[in-house]
């Protein structure tokens, strides 16, 4: 794959209670991925299954100036634990429905009608994009192959995420 022509920084977080940085291979996928691509790693970082403790991890990557994309992953199904969604909900300014409706749809073909259970989901948190994924490396990796890549690479046409951000911040 070629190098993105506009890298980008980028915060990952990931929501669990049993991994840590050596084994959280859906975090180190997300990460060998993005930088593959040409972007930048911000910030890395395992946080419990914890609604405060999540919010306050977005909340960091959202306020710095320095990270344009927060991506998480974990937390976003229907068990007690799982509360990234509940945690992201008040960070919103713009929700993106079309992320998570898209995940499913492509989700379907591999996994079925158990694409029902994942709550993911993507928004605009003031200036900076967040996605929240699953914790399986199979729905991280179809999400990154299917939609996050090609919507992180400027030459992505005839529209994608890299070009909005100059004016989601002229804006904001």
């Amino acid at each position: 794959m070629d190098p993105v022509t506009t890298p980008l920084q980028i915060a990952i977080i990931t929501i669990s209670d049993t991994r840590t940085l050596e084994t959280d291979k859906s975090g180190g996928l997300l990460m060998d991925q993005l930088l593959a691509a040409g972007h930048a790693i911000a910030l890395r970082r395992i946080v419990k299954d914890d609604v405060e403790a999540i919010r306050g991890a977005i909340s960091f990557g959202v306020e710095s100036s320095a990270i344009d994309v927060v991506i998480t992953t974990g937390g976003t199904g229907i068990t007690q634990r799982d509360v990234t969604p509940e945690a992201l909900a008040p960070l919103v300014t713009k929700a993106i429905p079309g992320f998570g409706e898209l995940f499913r749809f492509l989700s379907y073909t591999e996994i079925g009608a158990s694409t029902i259970q994942s709550r993911a989901e993507g928004a605009l948190c003031g200036t900076t994009l967040v996605f929240i994924l699953p914790g399986s490396t199979g729905a991280v990796r179809l999400a990154l192959d299917k939609i996050l890549l090609p919507q992180l690479d400027s030459r992505t046409k005839p529209c994608n995420f890299v070009e909005l951000l100059p004016r989601v911040r002229s804006e904001g």
